[in-house]
């Protein structure tokens, strides 16, 4: 199968996995293309190599279109607007504030409006963002390039080229579409934004007939979006535009953005809460209705609880959470771009990354210069320079890897005295290039760097310790082999030959023969120093690192054995494109490291990780990784990426480091834990208020509160919950990775919830016989008792519900919260004593409620700490 094929369908039973909002794909013609003759490829395409007419360009630019990518769809703000009313409770609250009005309750209208607007104008501003990925893949191709129309060079711009041109390629030039090669001289072109290769790659002109590739290894083809390093060349563009691999990769990420786990676990929560005001306030209207026979006033009430059921302070607990976070963040080199990510950043229990520039430095240095035993030898760092420094043309990454070692050559040769006399250049077919050099002493040397298979073909002899001993048919094999071991160790290898020559005018390739072997120079992209004890430290906190790579998987088994991954499993992109999802799933799991990959395998591994629970980060800079960045949960990127990868990311990294993600990750956890405290106390109390409200309806006379009682309960309280983005999380809370899971918080419900109700009870109880309230006169003490109870039970569990550990002793919370919950508690201690008590509906309470409240918070606050104790010694929380 080939590697140009997307995703592939779920096998049965499977998971399905997210679709990709487009495919992913090397143009079918292009991979022809590469696979015949240059006479039949220019046949095909209706060209010659004087290029087209101008009537031709014009028919084939009506037929494909402009030479441009994908381009994000722009909304105007009024929509962008009506997507933020879309929200439920947004929704639920604006009806609840309509009927409020249109019944004549004014001040609970304009309250509920103040919410709406409130959370409408977060939300919108927060979320506006207008993911311009598309439009950076734009601004990227608009440069020009030569083409020849008509048989003359022509320098047009990016959008102007059609399938068909001819184009002309030499060192800087940015490929400017998916091209064929139909001549080329020592042409190197950069892919590292493609497949992640440190390395520049060769491109030549011959037909490549190999099976079983990735269509980006094909050594005649040239992407869109990839730069030339050197040499010059004529291409034929084979496919533009959108019909490009990078117009296919822009059109995948041009989508909208995925909803994330955390955006499922608000989404759920939202409507559980919803759930309970659809079962709640119909039967407390009912059953206050035919009760109590005075409809209006059960209309109110149910009004009234409808909202106390709101858990309306939800947005700006997540917003203000979220905001603090990205505060904290960027001081420590993070930076937020979406703000839902940060608690995915926390959440996420599977970090993929590209290997380059992550675990390594980025930077390909010399890291042997040996002998054919692999004994280091300055001789052969001297050859080997001596090469780079006399050779013409622009000096590739491998010449500037040996350059870098000037100092030491200087130090130990006199490289000075040496003097250039030829160049023999490099070319595909012999994969080796030469410099004759005149030695301090006037003789004439070759020197020989290139292929190692090709210069053991053109040698006769090796030096080993000064002494020039015969290549023997009995010693090649294992003259290969030591050169085998540096490739099989990662190394990009290249052999150094030399050979003496009588002195003469000039010199040509088939000087290169017999030649004597001196040893070989390997090449690596390092690990950093800090990669493995990042990689460790994020074990530790229980994130499993997985490395999604294009490179070659002999260097990447290399890297990341030396950072401490396990490398026993390698899953390659071929392997990819043959497994079904179940099995893939299968290989995910097992296997650290996956080499060879497309942007849509990468893009596959992660949906199908996502798709079985999962929270997925993926952190990459290239062109290549921008569709995983948008299919993962939380998509991380460096501020030295290229454009369309820092578009495509949630998260920016100042630094490109794994230990910096580390911090990151911890304060996602952070922002996570204090959501979640309100969530907790929201739900458990709404679920409790639920049997408070439902039985107090149906045996008392009167309604248990007044509507503006209610409402001001809410208030107060929501104002008491304010300060908990602030506070401080045990380090307990942040030692593993806590996605959302309504399954615990539904637990935490069922037993929490019901703890409230007790209390209430006991509360009404008190108030019924202690202080005679059945009487419909004295109604007003009742709902003054309970509101005070409930005000003040509310107020203070958050500090139970806030920590594992026993409050105030074992763990502090934050001192806003303590201020906060010290007013809210003074505030209704002084409301029945107040001005504010006629209006509100309150009378003063006699002097042995309050000994007897105290008894009830703090047998309260005790059975709670017991329940949560117990909750969490089952790991049911």
């Amino acid at each position: 199968m080939s590697p140009s094929a997307s995703t592939t369908a779920p096998a049965s039973g499977a998971a399905p996995a997210p679709k990709p909002s487009a495919k992913i794909q090397v143009s079918p013609r292009l991979i022809d293309a590469a696979r015949a003759e240059v006479a039949d490829v220019l046949r095909t395409l209706g060209t010659t190599v004087q290029g087209l007419s101008e009537d031709q360009v014009e028919r084939l630019r009506e037929l494909h279109g402009p030479n441009e990518v994908a381009q994000e769809i722009r909304h105007s703000w009024p929509w962008r607007l009506m997507i933020s009313l879309r929200n439920p409770l947004v929704v639920l609250l604006g009806a609840l504030a309509a009927i409020s009005f249109a019944t004549g309750d004014a001040r609970a209208g304009t309250v509920m409006c103040l919410m709406v607007v409130l959370g409408v104008l977060l939300k919108f501003i927060q979320e506006n963002r207008a993911d311009s990925a598309a439009a950076q893949l734009k601004a990227m191709i608009k440069v020009t390039a030569t083409v020849f129309r008509n048989g003359a060079p022509l320098e047009v711009p990016l959008k102007e080229i059609v399938p068909g041109d001819v184009v002309k390629l030499s060192a800087g030039d940015m490929i400017p579409a998916d091209l064929r090669v139909l001549s080329s001289k020592d042409l190197f072109v950069i892919q590292a934004s493609l497949t992640g290769e440190s390395l520049p790659i060769e491109k030549f002109d011959a037909r490549d007939a190999r099976e079983n590739i990735s269509p980006l290894e094909f050594s005649n083809v040239c992407f869109l979006g990839t730069s030339v390093e050197s040499g010059t060349a004529l291409a034929v563009a084979v496919a533009t535009g959108k019909q490009t691999y990078f117009g296919s990769m822009a059109g995948s990420i041009a989508g909208a953005q995925i909803e994330t786990s955390f955006d499922k676990g608000i989404k759920r929560f939202t409507w559980l809460m919803i759930r309970f005001m659809m079962v709640m306030v119909p039967l407390v209207f009912l059953i206050n209705g035919f009760t109590k026979g005075n409809w209006g006033e059960a209309f109110f009430f149910a009004l009234a609880v409808a909202v106390g059921l709101t858990p309306e302070m939800l947005p700006m607990i997540v917003s203000v959470s979220l905001s603090r976070g990205a505060i904290l963040m960027s001081r420590k080199k993070v930076i937020v771009k979406r703000l839902n990510a940060i608690q995915n950043f926390g959440a996420m229990d599977v970090l993929c990354t590209d290997k380059t520039g992550t675990l390594t430095m980025d930077h390909v240095i010399l890291e042997h210069h040996c002998d054919v035993v692999r004994k280091e030898d300055t001789a052969v760092l001297r050859d080997a320079y001596l090469i780079s420094y006399f050779q013409t043309g622009l000096k590739n990454v491998l010449d500037r890897a040996i350059l870098d070692h000037r100092e030491d050559v200087h130090q130990q040769h006199e490289v000075e005295l040496h003097k250039k006399a030829d160049e023999i250049p490099f070319d595909f077919s012999r994969r080796m290039m030469s410099v004759i050099v005149e030695m301090p002493n006037g003789m004439h040397r070759l020197l020989t760097k290139g292929a190692p298979e090709e210069v053991f073909a053109r040698s006769t002899r090796f030096e080993l310790e000064e002494d020039i001993l015969p290549m023997d048919p009995v010693l090649i094999q294992d003259l290969r082999e030591e050169y085998e071991r540096l490739s099989a160790d990662g190394f990009r290898v290249l052999a150094v030959a030399y050979k003496d020559l009588e002195r003469r005018a000039a010199y040509s390739k088939e000087d290169e023969c017999d030649l004597v072997l001196r040893g070989y120079v390997a090449f690596l992209d390092p690990p950093k120093e800090s990669a493995g004890p990042a990689i460790a430290a994020l074990q530790k906190h229980g994130v499993t690192v997985k490395i999604l790579t294009g490179d070659n998987d002999l260097v990447s088994k290399k890297v990341c054995h030396d950072v401490g991954l396990p490398t026993e499993h390698v899953v390659l992109g071929v392997h990819v494109d043959a497994l079904s999802d179940a099995d893939l799933l299968v290989a995910v799991r097992d296997a650290t490291v996956f080499a060879r990959l497309t942007p849509a395998h990468k893009q596959r591994i992660i949906q199908v990780l996502r798709a079985n629970g999962h929270v997925v980060g993926y952190m990459g800079d290239g062109i290549n990784d921008a569709p995983a960045l948008r299919a993962a949960d939380v998509g991380i990127s460096v501020d030295t990426a290229v454009d369309i990868a820092k578009e495509s990311a949630d998260v920016i990294l100042l630094e490109k480091s794994l230990m910096v993600l580390e911090e990151g990750v911890l304060e996602g956890r952070k922002v996570f834990a204090n959501i979640i405290k309100y969530v907790r106390m929201g739900a458990s109390s709404n679920f409790g208020n639920m049997f408070s409200v439902l039985g107090a309806s149906a045996f008392l006379p009167f309604v248990p509160m007044l509507p503006i009682q209610v409402l001001t309960n809410n208030l107060l309280y929501d104002f008491s919950q304010v300060p908990i983005p602030t506070d401080n999380v045990d380090p307990e809370q942040i030692v593993r990775p806590r996605p959302w899971s309504m399954d615990e918080i539904t637990r935490f419900i069922l037993f929490i919830g019901p703890i409230s109700s007790i209390f209430d009870y006991s509360t009404y109880f008190v108030m019924l016989s202690v202080f005679h309230c059945w009487d419909p006169a004295r109604s007003a003490l009742f709902q003054t008792g309970w509101f005070v109870e409930s005000l003040m039970t509310q107020t203070l569990i958050i500090h139970i519900i806030r920590t594992n550990k026993i409050p105030f002793l074992q763990s502090k919370p934050s001192v806003p919260l303590i201020l906060t919950t010290i007013i809210i508690m003074m505030v209704g201690v002084w409301l029945p004593h107040s001005s504010l008590a006629p209006a509100l509906g309150f009378t003063e309470l006699p002097g042995l409620y309050w000994p007897i409240l105290l008894v009830t918070l703090l047998a309260y606050l005790v059975l709670t700490q017991l329940v949560k104790t117990i909750l969490i010694r089952k790991a049911w929380i």
